[in-house]
Protein backbone atom coordinates (compact mmCIF):
# COMPACT_ATOMS: atom_id res chain seq x y z
CA UNK A 1 0.00 0.00 0.00
CA UNK A 2 1.46 3.29 -0.93
CA UNK A 3 1.93 6.00 2.21
CA UNK A 4 3.60 8.55 0.29
CA UNK A 5 6.19 10.01 -2.54
CA UNK A 6 9.57 11.42 -1.76
CA UNK A 7 13.07 11.68 -2.89
CA UNK A 8 15.60 8.17 -2.81
CA UNK A 9 18.71 10.34 -2.48
CA UNK A 10 20.34 13.96 -3.14
CA UNK A 11 20.25 15.35 -6.07
CA UNK A 12 21.15 18.68 -8.16
CA UNK A 13 19.96 20.18 -11.44
CA UNK A 14 20.96 24.18 -12.88
CA UNK A 15 19.14 25.81 -15.77
CA UNK A 16 19.58 29.03 -16.88
CA UNK A 17 16.38 31.68 -17.82
CA UNK A 18 16.89 35.01 -19.31
CA UNK A 19 20.53 35.10 -17.72
CA UNK A 20 19.55 33.97 -14.39
CA UNK A 21 21.43 30.84 -13.26
CA UNK A 22 19.13 28.35 -10.80
CA UNK A 23 20.67 25.57 -9.18
CA UNK A 24 18.45 22.83 -7.40
CA UNK A 25 19.52 20.71 -4.57
CA UNK A 26 16.70 18.64 -3.42
CA UNK A 27 17.45 15.56 -0.97
CA UNK A 28 15.39 12.97 1.38
CA UNK A 29 14.75 14.60 4.90
CA UNK A 30 12.30 13.19 7.79
CA UNK A 31 13.05 15.54 10.23
CA UNK A 32 12.47 19.62 10.55
CA UNK A 33 16.08 19.37 11.78
CA UNK A 34 17.45 17.34 8.73
CA UNK A 35 16.16 19.78 6.56
CA UNK A 36 17.39 22.76 8.47
CA UNK A 37 20.91 21.22 8.55
CA UNK A 38 20.98 20.62 4.65
CA UNK A 39 19.50 24.19 3.53
CA UNK A 40 22.51 25.55 6.16
CA UNK A 41 25.42 23.73 3.84
CA UNK A 42 23.36 25.08 0.76
CA UNK A 43 23.29 28.33 2.10
CA UNK A 44 27.15 28.21 3.37
CA UNK A 45 28.18 26.36 -0.30
CA UNK A 46 26.62 28.84 -1.99
CA UNK A 47 27.53 32.22 0.28
CA UNK A 48 27.45 34.26 -3.28
CA UNK A 49 24.63 33.76 -4.35
CA UNK A 50 21.84 36.53 -5.45
CA UNK A 51 19.15 34.07 -3.50
CA UNK A 52 19.14 30.79 -1.90
CA UNK A 53 15.31 29.96 -1.66
CA UNK A 54 14.99 26.96 0.90
CA UNK A 55 11.27 25.03 0.66
CA UNK A 56 10.54 21.47 2.85
CA UNK A 57 7.81 19.53 3.23
CA UNK A 58 7.81 16.54 6.32
CA UNK A 59 5.50 14.16 8.01
CA UNK A 60 3.49 11.29 5.84
CA UNK A 61 0.38 13.55 6.45
CA UNK A 62 2.30 16.26 4.74
CA UNK A 63 2.30 18.28 8.42
CA UNK A 64 5.29 20.26 8.10
CA UNK A 65 5.35 23.42 5.23
CA UNK A 66 7.78 25.73 5.28
CA UNK A 67 9.28 28.21 2.33
CA UNK A 68 11.33 31.21 2.32
CA UNK A 69 11.21 33.67 -0.54
CA UNK A 70 14.66 35.11 0.25
CA UNK A 71 14.78 38.48 -0.34
CA UNK A 72 12.80 37.61 -3.76
CA UNK A 73 9.41 39.74 -4.21
CA UNK A 74 7.14 37.96 -1.59
CA UNK A 75 4.98 34.37 -2.76
CA UNK A 76 6.89 34.41 -5.65
CA UNK A 77 9.57 31.26 -4.83
CA UNK A 78 9.36 29.56 -1.68
CA UNK A 79 5.74 29.18 -1.13
CA UNK A 80 5.01 28.31 -4.95
CA UNK A 81 7.80 25.70 -4.50
CA UNK A 82 6.27 23.77 -1.31
CA UNK A 83 2.86 24.07 -3.51
CA UNK A 84 4.54 22.40 -6.19
CA UNK A 85 6.04 19.87 -3.84
CA UNK A 86 2.64 18.74 -2.11
CA UNK A 87 0.36 18.48 -5.26
CA UNK A 88 3.02 16.14 -6.57
CA UNK A 89 2.44 14.29 -3.42
CA UNK A 90 6.26 14.84 -1.64
CA UNK A 91 6.82 14.89 1.11
CA UNK A 92 9.99 14.24 3.66
CA UNK A 93 12.23 16.36 1.32
CA UNK A 94 14.36 19.65 1.45
CA UNK A 95 14.59 21.73 -1.48
CA UNK A 96 17.12 24.73 -1.55
CA UNK A 97 17.23 26.79 -5.20
CA UNK A 98 20.16 28.78 -5.69
CA UNK A 99 19.73 32.12 -8.05
CA UNK A 100 22.87 34.27 -9.49
CA UNK A 101 20.82 37.25 -11.14
CA UNK A 102 21.55 37.48 -14.59
CA UNK A 103 20.39 41.04 -14.76
CA UNK A 104 17.19 40.52 -16.61
CA UNK A 105 14.12 40.72 -13.87
CA UNK A 106 11.46 37.77 -14.79
CA UNK A 107 8.38 39.23 -13.28
CA UNK A 108 5.88 37.55 -10.70
CA UNK A 109 4.73 35.07 -12.99
CA UNK A 110 7.92 34.52 -14.49
CA UNK A 111 9.49 34.01 -11.13
CA UNK A 112 6.95 31.51 -9.72
CA UNK A 113 7.73 29.80 -13.42
CA UNK A 114 11.47 29.83 -13.02
CA UNK A 115 11.42 28.60 -9.28
CA UNK A 116 8.92 25.71 -9.74
CA UNK A 117 10.56 24.19 -13.04
CA UNK A 118 13.51 24.45 -11.11
CA UNK A 119 12.88 22.32 -8.16
CA UNK A 120 10.83 20.27 -10.07
CA UNK A 121 14.75 19.54 -11.77
CA UNK A 122 15.88 19.30 -8.88
CA UNK A 123 13.38 16.78 -7.55
CA UNK A 124 14.26 14.41 -10.50
CA UNK A 125 17.62 14.29 -10.03
CA UNK A 126 16.90 12.50 -6.47
CA UNK A 127 14.71 10.23 -7.66
CA UNK A 128 11.48 10.04 -6.70
CA UNK A 129 10.20 7.16 -5.51
CA UNK A 130 7.12 5.70 -3.59
CA UNK A 131 7.28 4.23 -0.30
CA UNK A 132 5.05 1.91 0.43
CA UNK A 133 4.12 -0.07 3.43
CA UNK A 134 4.86 -4.09 2.79
CA UNK A 135 4.93 -7.49 4.91
CA UNK A 136 8.16 -8.47 5.80
CA UNK A 137 7.92 -12.50 7.02
CA UNK A 138 11.68 -13.39 8.12
CA UNK A 139 11.58 -17.40 8.58
CA UNK A 140 14.81 -19.42 10.00
CA UNK A 141 15.65 -22.41 8.10
CA UNK A 142 18.07 -25.11 7.27
CA UNK A 143 20.97 -25.00 3.90
CA UNK A 144 19.55 -27.47 2.23
CA UNK A 145 15.66 -26.69 2.48
CA UNK A 146 17.05 -22.73 1.67
CA UNK A 147 17.94 -23.76 -1.88
CA UNK A 148 14.62 -24.94 -2.64
CA UNK A 149 13.27 -21.23 -1.79
CA UNK A 150 16.22 -19.50 -3.49
CA UNK A 151 15.02 -21.57 -6.43
CA UNK A 152 11.59 -21.00 -6.31
CA UNK A 153 9.70 -18.52 -8.84
CA UNK A 154 7.51 -16.65 -6.59
CA UNK A 155 6.15 -14.96 -9.93
CA UNK A 156 6.92 -10.92 -8.54
CA UNK A 157 4.65 -11.23 -5.77
CA UNK A 158 7.76 -11.75 -3.21
CA UNK A 159 11.07 -10.83 -3.19
CA UNK A 160 13.60 -12.39 -0.45
CA UNK A 161 15.51 -10.19 1.21
CA UNK A 162 17.88 -9.36 4.64
CA UNK A 163 19.51 -12.87 4.16
CA UNK A 164 21.74 -14.11 6.50
CA UNK A 165 24.14 -17.20 6.96
CA UNK A 166 24.78 -19.03 10.90
CA UNK A 167 24.28 -22.11 12.14
CA UNK A 168 21.26 -21.63 10.03
CA UNK A 169 19.43 -19.66 7.50
CA UNK A 170 17.94 -16.41 8.46
CA UNK A 171 15.85 -14.75 5.56
CA UNK A 172 12.54 -12.38 4.77
CA UNK A 173 10.17 -12.84 2.13
CA UNK A 174 8.75 -9.38 1.59
CA UNK A 175 5.09 -8.98 0.26
CA UNK A 176 1.98 -7.05 -0.26
CA UNK A 177 -0.02 -7.17 3.18
CA UNK A 178 -2.83 -9.29 1.42
CA UNK A 179 0.11 -11.82 0.05
CA UNK A 180 1.25 -12.41 3.20
CA UNK A 181 -1.09 -15.98 3.98
CA UNK A 182 -0.23 -16.40 0.36
CA UNK A 183 3.43 -16.39 0.74
CA UNK A 184 3.63 -18.37 4.44
CA UNK A 185 1.89 -21.53 2.76
CA UNK A 186 4.53 -21.25 -0.28
CA UNK A 187 7.19 -21.53 1.85
CA UNK A 188 5.41 -23.96 3.66
CA UNK A 189 4.70 -25.92 0.76
CA UNK A 190 8.50 -25.81 -1.01
CA UNK A 191 9.53 -26.83 2.69
CA UNK A 192 7.26 -29.19 3.82
CA UNK A 193 6.63 -26.82 6.74
CA UNK A 194 10.31 -26.96 8.08
CA UNK A 195 10.51 -23.35 7.53
CA UNK A 196 9.69 -21.46 10.80
CA UNK A 197 7.92 -17.89 11.05
CA UNK A 198 9.81 -16.20 13.74
CA UNK A 199 8.62 -12.68 12.85
CA UNK A 200 6.07 -10.82 11.28
CA UNK A 201 5.70 -6.85 10.81
CA UNK A 202 5.30 -3.95 8.30
CA UNK A 203 7.90 -2.85 6.48
CA UNK A 204 8.51 0.74 4.24
CA UNK A 205 10.03 0.17 1.20
CA UNK A 206 11.11 2.63 -1.43
CA UNK A 207 9.88 1.46 -5.10
CA UNK A 208 11.03 3.74 -7.98
CA UNK A 209 8.06 6.09 -9.06
CA UNK A 210 6.91 5.79 -12.21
Amino acid sequence: MKLYSTVACEGSAEQTIEKSRFIAHAAPASTKEEADAFIERIRREYRDATHNVPAMVIGDKFQIQWGSDDGEPQGTSGAPIVQMLVQEGMTNVVVVVTRYFGGIKLGTGGLVRAYTSSAKIGVLAAKPCDVEEMAALTFKIDYKLFNRVQNHDFGGRADMADVGYTENVDFSMICEPQDAEWCKSVIAGITNGEAVLTSEAAKLVQRPRS
